[in-house]
């Protein structure tokens, strides 16, 4: 969930010791609202960007920019031909704040006020086309927008593209900034969004019999894929290996999961890695903190993969990124299996009895795990799984 190198640490170090980034909305635009809290960043992106570049990027660009930066720095900047260099990056609302904010200006100051670069910074293509630009990658940029399940669906794309011979890089991810009143009043009005304003740092709790609704964040998180023989050959950096991934839809609700497709999706995973699931160690659960989503997905991994992994849901602390949540999953699950310590679900005080899972809480676990399983589902109806194992 990048900003600048400073912050990633933090985000990763903050994670693995319990800290919540979730704080109360002290800004006057939310005094009215009924939900006043939110995961925000820490460190804004126009303070890390060039000032006439902030300008013309809408703050889901801005912060999928640097995050592609950072990733990529990370990675060793890997020489790679342009045309097999691609770029996958999901979201779910894209520019929704310039959107927003343009129409706002339209309506009060007329037209001659709107930003010229209105439309690039509202479209949700731009982070992976500005990506793609910042890179020079000529193979591809790509935008899957499949709401929640919209990060995890870049990964899987990614994958793709270097299984099919189409690329020897990818980098790949989500991206999400749009807490303001309409999206917050909106969920609100649909009874998903938590309440708790008064206690921000326990509002998301996933699997715990309180909870009442996942709490909204903003961040990007990237990863960057590359063909086995492509990372070996110039000797890189690997932190864990993509094995497979699955990505179903359900076709039954625009909003109500279904465990059918959840259990489709996992078990694509586990097939595209040619795994048993007795051999997952290791789960992190889309568990958003909703009542009825968090109960069919603990379901679902039991009839899919089994009692025995250990679970984790990372959103009690970073909040709901919707676009990059998947991303932000994945690289929890990569490092879960990178630093072999599972980080523990926050504010789990009371577990459902209904959840037959072995949920890591309190602290972080330690232990020998060789294979993890994220999860990522979206309204719409829309699953994805992947798969990850130990770098070699």
């Amino acid at each position: 969930m990048g900003v600048r190198p400073l912050a990633r640490r933090a985000t990763v170090s903050g994670v693995q010791a319990g800290a919540s980034g979730i704080s109360a909305i002290e800004e006057e635009w939310a005094a009215d609202l009924p939900v006043r809290i939110a995961a925000r960043l820490r460190v804004e992106p126009t303070d890390v960007l060039d000032r006439v570049q902030a300008r013309r990027l809408d703050r889901c660009e801005q912060i999928a920019l640097i995050a592609a930066r950072e990733a990529w720095a990370d990675a060793g900047r890997p020489e790679v031909e342009p045309e097999r260099l691609a770029v996958v990056i999901g979201t779910g609302t894209g520019g929704a704040l310039s959107l927003l904010g343009q129409d706002d200006i339209l309506e009060s100051s007329g037209v001659r006020r709107v930003s010229p670069h209105t439309i690039p910074m509202l479209m949700a293509n731009g982070p992976a086309a500005w990506v793609s630009i910042e890179l020079g990658a000529g193979g591809g940029a790509h935008t899957p927008v499949s709401a929640c399940a919209s990060g995890a669906e870049a990964i899987a794309m990614g994958l793709d593209l270097i299984r099919l011979g189409r690329a020897d890089v990818v980098v790949a991810g989500g991206t999400e900034a749009c807490i303001h009143p309409l999206p917050l009043a909106g969920f609100a009005q649909a009874k998903a969004h938590s309440t708790r304003n008064d206690a921000p740092q326990e509002a998301s709790r996933p699997f715990d019999t309180g909870r009442d609704g996942f709490v909204i964040g903003e961040g990007a998180a990237l990863v960057v894929l590359e063909r086995a023989d492509f990372a070996a050959a110039r000797a890189a950096r690997v932190h864990a290996v993509l094995a497979g991934a699955g990505v179903t839809s359900d076709a039954h609700h625009i909003t109500a999961a279904h465990q059918e497709g959840q259990i489709r999706a996992m078990r694509l995973a586990l097939a595209s890695a040619g795994l048993d699931p007795l051999e997952v160690g290791h789960v992190h659960a889309h568990a958003t903190s909703t009542p009825k989503g968090d109960l069919t997905e603990a379901e679902s991994i039991v009839a899919a993969i089994g009692t025995h992994p250990a679970v984790t849901a990372t959103k009690s602390m970073t909040g709901h990124l919707f676009g990059a949540a998947g991303a932000i999953g994945a690289i929890a699950a990569i490092l879960a299996l990178r630093d072999q310590v599972i980080p523990a679900t926050q504010n789990l005080d009371d577990l459902d009895p209904q959840v037959k899972l072995d949920i890591v809480a309190g602290r972080p676990r330690r232990g020998a795990v060789t294979a993890a399983l994220t999860n990522s589902f979206g309204f719409g109806g829309h699953n994805a799984s992947l798969v990850f194992t130990l770098a070699p």
